[in-house]
């Protein structure tokens, strides 16, 4: 993710709403058959799987229950979910700075009764989006600047049944983090942006702290970070240690755009990963400006259906 402003999109909310309400008005027609099973979304296109960080969300949807809502409208049955939402639906705070503050905040302590509520709305998330047909295959909630807070994040990954957590690369963030992934089989995939890309000349740094850490990659921002190179080589180099990608279009000179007018090779990228059989998900961040008239759902369902065509 980049540090873009909030899209001023307030049409969005309108737009979701008014599906929703569509959608709701469906629900209360007389079906053919009582019986009749629901359609749920699958966004595996042969072998590769596609999702979306809810981020690109942000413009207007703030709820589970909204996310979950726009990710079936799109179609799309993988998410890494932001942190927002899951402490929202379970009831927890998580204290600011995370020890990369010169002064992080004190830890917010709760008694194991209020834990153990907290992981069983947890649990909860996950069979609501599970029974819809929505994997929750990463989080990524921030990082409290205890331990007692660290290894609560690893838990509640567990009770949404993730494969792993989300964090912005840091060497103070690898040091200390990774001890907790190895303890919990759970892997910490580490965002670049465009200063701190993967390098491929030698290997890369952040692979030595442990075999649970690993990259959350962002081949937009590599472009951008490489002032225009592919990030194909890195892919190949380090495929077993991706946790998952982030996709979207970058020119050399920084510019988010519509995808397939920027420089990002997102078309190769997912058939290479659908020729070499790789299972990490391929996640739909939007961050180009919403054209007028459009929102976020109907941009996210445009990269979806980009995707698709790519894969076919």
């Amino acid at each position: 993710m980049s540090s873009l402003p909030r899209l001023d999109t307030s049409s969005t909310r309108r737009a979701f709403l008014g599906q929703a309400a569509a959608l709701a008005t469906v629900a209360l027609l007389p079906r053919a058959s009582a019986s009749a099973p629901v359609r749920k979304p699958n966004s595996i296109i042969n072998g590769v799987r596609i999702g979306t960080i809810s981020y690109s969300y942000r413009s207007a949807l703030t709820s589970a229950e909204e996310l979950l809502q726009a990710l079936l409208t799109g179609g799309l049955s993988e998410v890494e979910l932001m942190g927002a939402p899951i402490q929202a639906f379970a009831g927890f705070a998580v204290a600011p700075g995370g020890g990369k503050a010169k002064k992080a905040a004190p830890a917010i302590h709760y008694t194991d009764a209020q834990r153990e509520a907290q992981l069983a709305k947890c649990r909860e998330l996950r069979k609501l989006y599970n029974d819809a047909g929505v994997n929750i295959h990463i989080h990524k909630i921030a990082f409290g600047p205890s331990d007692e807070e660290v290894e609560f994040n690893f838990q509640v990954a567990k009770a949404l049944g993730c494969e792993g957590i989300t964090v912005e690369r840091s060497d103070a963030a690898v040091k200390r983090l990774a001890p907790f992934a190895e303890k919990h089989r759970i892997r910490i995939g580490f965002h670049n942006h465009t200063a701190n890309v993967p390098v491929i000349e030698q290997p890369d740094a952040l692979l030595d702290y442990g075999r649970y850490v690993a990259f959350n990659f962002d081949v937009g921002h590599y472009v951008a970070g490489t002032k225009g190179k592919s990030p194909i080589p890195v892919l190949e180099k380090y495929h077993d240690r991706i946790l998952n990608l982030h996709l979207k279009d970058r020119t050399a000179d920084g510019g988010n755009l519509p995808w397939g007018q920027g420089q990002t090779p997102i078309k190769e990228i997912l058939q290479l990963m659908r020729k070499e059989k790789w299972t990490f998900p391929a996640n739909i961040e939007l961050e180009y400006k919403i054209p007028a008239g459009s929102d976020a759902i109907k941009e996210v369902a445009k990269c979806h259906d980009y995707c698709r065509a790519a894969l076919a």
